[in-house]
């Protein structure tokens, strides 16, 4: 599988890749939406997962851009924000999945599982 893992928090980011990493996985990280889309440019991912708030460029706007680039990728956004609104807005703009923070490592792997199948 090939991963892509967009979150400001390093903590975050190194337990979803800790969590979801296996062999023969190819896994990339980004810390913000503008940095998300340059990796997105030289690294097809299958699946994303996406938080919403970040600087620079949230994850709204984010997982339209790469849904542009790479209409096949599969986007889980996971999101501190507990606020139905957002969720429908994320799903509306092309999310595949919504996993609410935090989060067990069952859940993730979870949702991960989902939308591989």
């Amino acid at each position: 599988m090939k991963l892509l893992v967009v979150d400001d928090s390093d903590l975050i980011r190194r337990a979803i890749q800790r969590t979801l990493e296996k062999p023969n996985d190819e896994i990339q990280t980004a810390v913000n939406g503008v940095d998300a889309l340059r990796v997105v440019e030289r690294f097809d991912p299958e699946i994303v997962t996406m938080d919403i708030s970040m600087p620079q460029m949230d994850g709204l706007t984010c997982l339209e851009g790469i849904l542009k680039m790479r209409p096949k990728a599969r986007i889980l956004v996971i999101s501190a924000l507990k606020d139905k609104p957002t969720a429908v807005e994320a799903v509306k703009r092309g999310a595949h999945g919504f996993l609410l923070k935090p989060f067990t490592a069952e859940a993730l792997s979870f949702e991960i599982e989902d939308l591989t199948a």
